[in-house]
């Protein structure tokens, strides 16, 4: 039989799932700020000539770079610290 992870109990899960969002809405926060604070500098030492969607664009590409990644490494810390790889492994092990 394969071994349980602990995403298969409910409380565990939820515990889980609690920590993954509080990692993302921190996360969430600090990706504003930094755009914030690359938006201020390219204003500050930037092209005057330059339009408003070049900042736009600088803002999605920052803000949607910084949120994927921080989604997905929150996600290989929620497999890994739950137990989920290794429950994974042992049930690839028993096909091989």
């Amino acid at each position: 039989m394969t071994q349980k992870s602990l995403l298969d109990d409910p409380e565990s899960a939820a515990f889980a799932w609690a920590r993954f969002r509080r990692i993302m809405r921190f996360m969430f926060l600090l990706t504003v700020g930094i755009v914030a604070i690359a938006l201020a500098l390219l204003y500050k030492y930037g092209d005057e000539e330059v339009s408003i969607h070049f900042y736009i664009a600088t803002a999605l590409g920052i803000g949607f770079t910084m949120l994927l990644t921080s989604a997905l490494m929150g996600l290989v810390f929620l497999s890994s610290g739950t137990g989920h790889d290794e429950s994974i492994e042992e049930a690839r092990k028993k096909i091989d």
